[in-house]
């Protein structure tokens, strides 16, 4: 099948099932845009985890929620999925004088300066910070934010900057911790201590932007490897007739070495 039959089939799906289907004839742009979202963070996990058959599947659901949001803009008299179409080549030509002008550049860098550069000049956006969402992931807005900033030339030269900076604040966190205490369970944090642990996650996704990690799906990974290790922890430790939870400490960090030891070995083949 074509590429184009088989977007005209999907097309005719969604008109089919906003038309037909209970729960779809409800649903407004607000109520859909966050399964968006939620499936945009699949495709990001699914190529995150390197498996093209997931990928393929969850971009497949990301795919349909552009049809059926582009249905409710139709629906609307807004533009259709003709005009996104058409908007979003119409921006990628412009944005991208390098490959359809006379414009030079030759590295990723000089890409993103210039991308910065026409969105201010041709496309009337105002301001460093412009269209930055703040519904964003916190750690994904303070890349976005610092993003932006490097773009007019507010960045470290290298990486020592950043790594510097990153030890400077969790020097003053851990100051502050010190004299502040640890507060009691479920009550407010102390605000200085606050602030320097903001200034560290912040530090922390710099150095990320300079190695091109993105803090978000790195810490996605990070949690998804912990969980994991104490799950397998609890079932090893059920094995040799312990309760993982009335174990000390030291003998949960046994039982959690040893899981992580044998996820390790599975990876490795």
């Amino acid at each position: 099948m074509a590429a184009g039959d088989a977007l005209d089939e999907l097309r005719a799906l969604t008109a089919l099932l906003r038309a037909e289907c209970p729960w779809d004839r409800e649903q407004t742009a607000r109520t859909i845009v966050p399964h968006t979202v939620e499936e945009a963070y699949e495709v990001a996990e699914a190529a995150f985890a390197d498996d093209p058959e997931k990928l393929r599947d969850e971009l497949g659901d990301l795919l349909f929620q552009v049809f059926f949001l582009s249905r409710l803009l139709e629906e609307e008299g807004e533009g259709d999925l003709e005009d996104v179409a058409r908007d979003v080549h119409a921006k990628l030509v412009r944005r991208h004088p390098h490959v359809f002008g006379e414009a030079e550049a030759s590295t990723p860098g000089h890409v993103r300066v210039r991308w910065e550069a026409i969105k201010a000049e041709q496309e009337g956006r105002e301001g460093i910070f412009h269209d930055v969402p703040e519904a964003l992931p916190a750690l994904l807005h303070a890349r976005k934010v610092q993003k932006r900033a490097a773009a007019v030339g507010y960045d470290w030269p290298d990486l020592d900057g950043p790594v510097a900076k990153l030890r400077e604040e969790l020097d003053e966190l851990l100051v502050e911790i010190e004299r502040a205490g640890r507060p009691p369970a479920e009550t407010e944090p102390d605000a200085r201590v606050e602030a320097e642990l903001g200034d560290v996650l912040f530090s922390v996704v710099n150095v990320a932007r300079f190695v091109n990690v993105d803090p978000e799906l790195a810490l996605r990974a990070a949690t998804r490897r912990s969980r994991e290790r104490i799950e397998l922890a609890e079932r090893l430790a059920a094995e040799a007739g312990e309760t993982w939870a009335e174990l000390d400490l030291d003998g949960q960090e046994r039982w959690y070495e040893r899981a992580k030891d044998a996820l390790s070995s599975a990876e490795r083949g």
